[in-house]
């Protein structure tokens, strides 16, 4: 039996472009090769109309977006065994599932 290789040590750095930044509206467009995901803010102004205002775009590769997936998925757990469960009340405007 062959021991299992060492983990590498990750460091964590930030670059000089680095902001945080709030998104209540997420696009998704996906080809073979990635996913693509566009992230914005969504003003109401007024009762028939929205305005999203997009400010990033991320590519991920399949694997990433699955393991991005995932890890949601657990931290979405372990904030509704804390905080109780989220409620979607989905919304079709446009042909957009927001």
């Amino acid at each position: 039996m062959t021991p299992a290789p060492a983990q590498p040590k990750v460091n964590l750095t930030t670059t000089g472009d680095y902001r945080e930044t709030y998104a209540n509206s997420v696009q998704m467009r996906v080809s073979l090769w990635d996913f693509f995901l566009i992230f914005g803010t969504i003003n109401q102004t007024a009762p028939d109309s929205v305005n999203i205002s997009n400010f990033q775009g991320i590519y991920l590769s399949p694997p990433q977006a699955k393991a991005l997936a995932n890890l949601l998925m657990q931290n979405l757990k372990q904030y509704e065994a804390a905080f109780g469960e989220i409620r979607l009340e989905s919304q079709v405007q446009g042909g957009i599932l927001q």
